[in-house]
């Protein structure tokens, strides 16, 4: 999986909040590069911490008609990679995505192809971009036992307690708003110190970066629309179907926004009703945290070309070409 200096190969990545087309520009983007061997000359690696689970479609929006541009009248048919590749109710983490991100990043500029980091997972796309230096966390079933039980408000500070002796950050809220993230949280913590992270030599990947700034009106629009749509689809259907194979309640809950709000309705904590509002807001909250991390990684180096959602799509495509080859 090492990577040398001689084979980097400029990578492009577009990410943005939720709702704001990544996928179909980076579909575009792709269709539009020069061809490789007589195929398309880009693959897409998704960042994405949801889509990797094999049947939750409809929640995390996997719109995979969007990896089928239509060029000349003709779809196309774009690759792409860490959609689909972990089973629900398993806690697909970190560490996880740097290996499988470099595992397909590899493969991609193998055949001299360009990849396309795409989606929203800010901390996803830092890991990669900077090189995180990880290591895998193996539960504590002793320490579980002990925190089974706890109210949310002592393991948070518990948390937070770790966290300022192992001089890690609370990045955001999303390790504690549900009492199993922070007891898994609490359990890295407690591993980071008492045995210290080794480090791993994953190098930085060099990539032009592109944000896809929406209006913030326009993007709350889109996701009331989307969350009309997708429940339309059949996304209350998707999550009962998983609930019926035997995944706990408390596993979906645990995956956050769609599938902790729909599970919590099908097992009876809310109406209907309640349940279309809090996740609602929950995504519009969810859309603002995906900008401050973006806005974050601006104010730790990272140069993100931002470009307006709202254009037809050609002149996107337009634009990065034009950043591409400036």
């Amino acid at each position: 999986m090492c990577i040398f200096a001689d084979e980097m190969q400029k990578m492009i990545t577009i990410l943005g909040p939720t709702a704001s087309g990544k996928t179909p520009l980076a579909a575009a983007l792709a269709a539009a590069l020069p061809p490789v061997n007589g195929e398309c000359g880009a693959e897409i690696i998704s960042a994405d911490s949801r889509q990797v689970y094999r049947r939750m479609d409809i929640g995390t929006g996997k719109d995979l008609a969007d990896y089928r541009p239509v060029v000349d009248g003709f779809a196309v048919n774009i690759p792409y990679h860490l959609i689909d590749i972990a089973e629900p109710g398993t806690k697909y983490n970190l560490f996880q995505y740097q290996q499988d991100f470099f595992d397909a990043y590899n493969n991609i500029i193998g055949i001299g192809k360009t990849p396309i980091l795409c989606g929203g997972t800010g901390l996803y796309i830092e890991a990669v971009l900077k090189g995180y230096q990880l290591s895998p966390v193996p539960q504590n079933p002793e320490l579980r036992a002990r925190l089974e039980g706890k109210p949310l408000d002592e393991l948070t500070q518990m948390l937070t307690e770790l966290k300022a002796k192992t001089g890690s950050n609370m990045h955001n809220k999303t390790d504690v708003d549900s009492c199993q993230r922070a007891i898994r949280a609490i359990e890295i913590e407690t591993y980071n110190l008492e045995h210290p992270t080794p480090l791993r030599e994953l190098p930085p990947v060099d990539s032009l970066i592109i944000g896809v700034d929406i209006d913030r009106e326009e993007r709350r629009a889109k996701i009331t629309r989307r969350l009309k749509a997708r429940l339309e689809e059949g996304m209350v259907e998707e999550v009962r179907g998983l609930l019926a194979e035997g995944i706990p309640a408390e596993d979906l809950i645990y995956y956050g926004l769609e599938y902790k709000y729909v599970t919590e309705y099908l097992v009876g904590k809310s109406s209907y009703d309640e349940m279309f509002t809090r996740l609602e807001i929950a995504i519009h909250q969810f859309a603002k945290r995906q900008m401050t991390w973006f806005r974050g990684m601006e104010r730790r180096g990272f140069t993100i070309h931002w470009i307006n959602a709202m254009q037809p799509m050609e002149e996107k495509v337009k634009q990065i070409f034009g950043l591409l080859y400036e």
